[in-house]
């Protein structure tokens, strides 16, 4: 059989990291990818074909994708778009700078990639794509408008593209985790602290009683959640499955409220999520 190939992102921790070492470990050839040289380099220690795939940067996202192609010899068999970060904050504290910043990394970022992918996979005939969302790409939290936002959007971009490629053999498949251990909080302290003015925020001590403790102190494990693998489990079966789901939830908060924004006007909905 030929080896069949990944191109992964945000690998350095997380949901990146545990689904390059999965997917390898099935007879994947993974192409685990990082923001960052110096995680790229531990990934090729630890075994993993690792370069450096930054979001934000056009021209990284462009070498990455020619390089992965000479690997391969021009051929790619799906992509799993991951990395993201959060820049946690009431909606109304959040300056432009923050959003165009959250966008070009969570949404333009994944959809150029997707849109280089496209033609390799039209080429070659067959292809998948798996973007992670998130249950917040289902329902709202407080406190998390930027994020959000940016799952909003590409659960709608994924959505559209899925229709669109129905007459293809390129599925397109949204995976929908909900608490999954990872580093996103620690990862999302620099970018609150250098984009939200909280203490000149009409809601400053809604922050010090509410999102500073729980942004900068680790309350341990979430009730519902779990490790990294569940997500790399629903990868496994959206890449390898012949008829894979359009979507896949993971968590059991993310299978509720899937059901609930179904069923429930949206007044109650907002009550069952305030109330937590």
């Amino acid at each position: 059989m030929v080896q069949k190939s990944i191109l992964i992102t945000g690998c350095s921790s997380g949901i990146g990291y545990d689904a390059a070492h999965g997917l390898k470990a099935k007879g994947w050839r993974v192409f685990a990818t990082c923001r960052k040289e110096r995680d790229v380099q531990r990934l090729i220690d630890e075994g993993l074909e690792s370069f450096v795939l930054d979001y934000a940067d056009e021209a990284s996202i462009e070498a990455a994708l020619a390089e992965c192609l000479r690997r391969t010899g021009g051929t790619l068999d799906a992509l799993f778009n991951n990395g993201a970060f959060a820049c946690p904050g009431a909606v109304e504290d959040l300056p432009r700078g923050a959003l165009r910043s959250i966008f070009e990394t969570n949404v333009f970022g994944w959809h150029d990639l997707t849109a280089r992918v496209i033609p390799v996979m039209r080429a070659q005939g067959h292809g998948r794509i798996v973007n992670n969302s998130s249950v917040l790409g289902l329902v709202p939290l407080k406190w998390r408008g930027a994020y959000v936002s940016t799952k909003f959007a590409l659960e709608g971009l994924t959505d559209t593209l899925r229709l669109e490629m129905r007459d293809t053999d390129i599925k397109v498949i949204l995976i929908e985790p909900g608490p999954v251990t990872s580093r996103i909080r620690v990862n999302a302290i620099p970018h609150f602290t250098k984009w939200i003015d909280w203490r000149n925020s009409a809601r400053k001590d809604q922050y010090e009683t509410q999102l500073l403790k729980r942004l900068y102190e680790d309350g341990g494990p979430d009730r519902f959640e779990l490790p990294a693998s569940a997500v790399t489990e629903k990868l496994l079966h959206a890449v390898a499955s012949p008829r894979p789901k359009p979507r896949y939830y993971v968590t059991t908060p993310t299978y509720l409220m899937g059901f609930a924004r179904r069923i429930l006007p949206t007044r109650l909905l907002d009550w069952l999520i305030a109330k937590g």
